[in-house]
């Protein structure tokens, strides 16, 4: 395809006409037999992960136990020491009988990730977590203190299979999905953290306990493609504590690149999470090459099942764009982009655009701060809720698209 194909028809005088394409340096993007970039659906096959306490519904947990052997009871008091105490230690949990308590415990709660590194910013108020899951396999997670919250970037899958060539998660490719209680975990072992402190401590006339208050699903992994396991644990997430980390539905964000069968099933789920498309370009031309995704599901068909998502749970709907210079960043873009939002209605959307951060193998850099400003001016101008993204943990390779959940 030429680079003119990727710019407009017409330009009006002024407007910029430089255009690059999506190319990779430092890595090969894999592809098909047919040319195309390559699109992992399916999670390998590689040995499950043990069966752990939020890999259960409350009634199969207490079935569980039942089949033990043991009182009923005992699997909310399991609960109890994981989701609020965030403790799996057998010697924390004393309301349990001592004969054969240890055995229950690792039988219920196996440790499921062992933390290999922890990055942390200058400030301290981000922390880059890098996990080794039972069968050798590498993921991340960002936790970040805010003013008035504390959020958590979990990942849904090791690698991802999406193959976007600006992501460094894309770059080797989907490992495997994770398990429920696996993306769970990673929330426990973060509030844990927090609870000892590592995060800077309470703010000035804070009393009561912190803890993750907000939950993106913006880590490694294409959240959807693991649709299953992603709910069990939204569940989990939400479950009145003790039976789950009693957390609000409002404050978990699941985002995708465009699965749009997926998208719809999230509407019917009936579970009010904010949900965000990321988009990064108005245009098939562009998005056919930088979301390979594309061309199973096109921009339109994406952004009606968005605005699908509204209709059903009356819940905003957030627009994720990375600003890259010269790609994506056009002003005509931008015009583009909000006439497709403002033709779906008004009041049902929000953009996020995201100055690109550096991946390893990327020649591609953010846009320059004038055209940001461009290009916010001409959406909020059409009436679109724009605010620029506050990233974090750049310097710890822990903001958007630099997962890639390495040891060296």
């Amino acid at each position: 395809m030429p680079a003119d194909a990727l710019l407009p028809p017409t330009r009006t005088a002024g407007e910029r006409t430089v255009q690059v394409r999506p190319a990779t340096e430092g890595w090969q993007q894999q592809r098909g037999a047919d040319g195309r970039p390559l699109l992992q659906f399916a999670s390998p096959k590689r040995g499950k992960p043990p069966v752990h306490l939020a890999d259960l519904t409350p009634e199969e947990r207490r079935a569980r136990l039942v089949e033990l052997g043991l009182p009923a009871f005992r699997a909310g008091q399991l609960a109890r020491h994981y989701f609020t105490r965030y403790t799996d230690d057998p010697a924390a949990m004393t309301d349990l009988p001592a004969a054969g308590r240890e055995e229950l415990v690792r039988g219920l709660l196996p440790e499921l990730m062992t933390e290999v590194r922890r990055f942390a910013t200058d400030r301290g108020d981000t922390i880059k977590f890098l996990w080794k899951l039972h069968d050798g396999a590498l993921v991340e997670s960002v936790l970040m203190r805010y003013p008035g919250r504390i959020t958590l970037c979990v990942s849904s899958q090791a690698g991802c299979g999406m193959n976007c060539p600006f992501c460094a998660t894309g770059q080797a490719g989907l490992t495997r999905n994770m398990s429920a209680a696996e993306i769970v975990d990673q929330v426990v072992r973060a509030n844990r953290v927090i609870a000892e402190g590592a995060l800077g401590g309470k703010r000035p006339g804070e009393t009561t306990p912190e803890r993750v208050s907000n939950i993106v699903f913006m880590g490694m992994g294409e959240p959807l493609a693991n649709y299953n396991r992603l709910m069990t644990a939204v569940r989990t997430m939400v479950a009145p504590a003790p039976e789950g980390l009693g957390m609000s539905a409002r404050h978990i964000t699941v985002s995708t690149v465009g699965l749009v069968p997926a998208i719809k099933k999230l509407a019917d789920e009936k579970i009010p999470v904010t949900f965000a498309l990321s988009l990064h370009a108005p245009d098939d031309h562009l998005r056919d090459e930088l979301i390979p995704v594309n061309s199973r599901w096109k921009v339109d068909e994406a952004l009606d099942a968005a605005r699908a998502y509204f209709d059903a749970t009356g819940r905003r709907v957030s627009i994720e764009y990375a600003l890259i210079k010269d790609m994506n960043d056009h002003g005509w873009r931008a015009d583009l982009l909000a006439e497709k939002l403002n033709a779906r209605g008004h009041g049902w959307v929000h953009v996020n655009p995201i100055p690109l951060n550096p991946t390893p193998g990327s020649i591609w850099t953010a846009s320059e701060p004038a055209v940001q400003q461009e290009f916010v001016r001409r959406l909020e101008a059409a009436g679109i809720p724009t605010t620029i993204r506050d990233t974090r943990g750049k310097e710890i390779d822990g903001a958007c698209g630099q997962l890639a959940a390495t040891e060296a």
